[in-house]
């Protein structure tokens, strides 16, 4: 992460939040400052460190570590996940489809995957339940990133007990189409934690990225003019028939075998 976006970060948190204000008490002695305890937390995010371990290096302790830990993430979700976590446009959808194809990969907007986390501090009585092939408690993401890592899609918080198959059918994702230090015990810090890294990481992929690079030619899309449908009977057999149509077998083993055979006719053009 560079300089100039760290110290935005640190400016929209602490104007957000008056905790990460530094502070003077009665005394007139000034209290930690906004750097100490945003750079904690990083460490923790960046490192995987335990709370007490960011005591020697920034000189604070561990229930203020903590703290600022569940006070920035739920910061960083409400300041920045409107922008960096927010859906596709049909620009970006345009964009996507263009580069997929030029890639040899027509119709492709992103590459889908799941990761397991692991939870040390999952209660006793979930452990079972969450406990997957590596026998240590996990919980898992599910994600959607596009050729520049930029991820578009996120599903935290199913048990790691489940298969990749098992969360993409709980997910939400089907449905849209159609329409580190994890050492807390409550699942809803875990999952504004799992945000929080989503949302940086998509900062520094924008702080990053090469706008001059010939793969980001804009292409723009037409505003699409939308029909409002009246008719909710008609609304849900669509919708039906359109789910139907993503999970049917036959229709993937065919995309499967026509891009087996688009990609080699784009290899023979290009050995030509």
């Amino acid at each position: 992460m560079s300089r100039n976006l760290f110290l935005r970060i640190v400016d929209a948190i602490k104007d957000h939040d008056m905790y990460f204000e530094q502070r003077i008490d009665a005394l007139g002695r000034f209290g930690l400052s906004t750097l100490q305890k945003i750079t904690a937390v990083f460490r923790m995010l960046a490192y995987g460190l335990p709370a007490d371990a960011t005591d020697e290096y920034v000189k604070i302790g561990e229930s203020t570590t903590i703290e600022s830990m569940k006070r920035f993430c739920r910061a960083i979700v409400e300041v920045f996940g409107e922008r960096y976590l927010r859906s596709p446009t049909p620009n970006d959808v345009a964009r996507l489809l263009h580069i997929g194809e030029q890639r040899g990969f027509p119709g492709m907007l992103g590459s889908l995957d799941c990761m397991h986390w692991k939870w040390k501090n999952c209660p006793t009585a979930w452990a079972g339940q969450y406990a997957g092939r590596s026998g240590s408690p996990t919980i898992i993401l599910e994600a959607v990133a596009d050729y520049d890592l930029w991820i578009w899609h996120a599903y935290f918080g199913l048990p790691g007990t489940n298969n990749d198959i098992n969360v993409l059918e709980s997910s939400h994702l089907f449905s849209n189409l159609a329409s580190g230090p994890s050492r807390f015990w409550r699942k809803e810090v875990l999952h504004d934690i799992m945000t929080t890294c989503i949302i940086l990481h998509n900062m520094i992929i924008e702080d990053e990225r090469d706008l001059n690079a010939p793969i980001q030619d804009a292409v723009e899309a037409s505003t699409p003019n939308i029909e409002m449908m009246i008719d909710e009977n008609l609304r849900f057999e669509q919708f039906l028939a359109r789910h139907k149509k993503i999970k049917d077998k036959n229709v993937h083993f065919e995309l499967r075998n026509a891009l087996i055979e688009h990609l080699w006719e784009q290899r023979n053009n290009f050995e030509n």
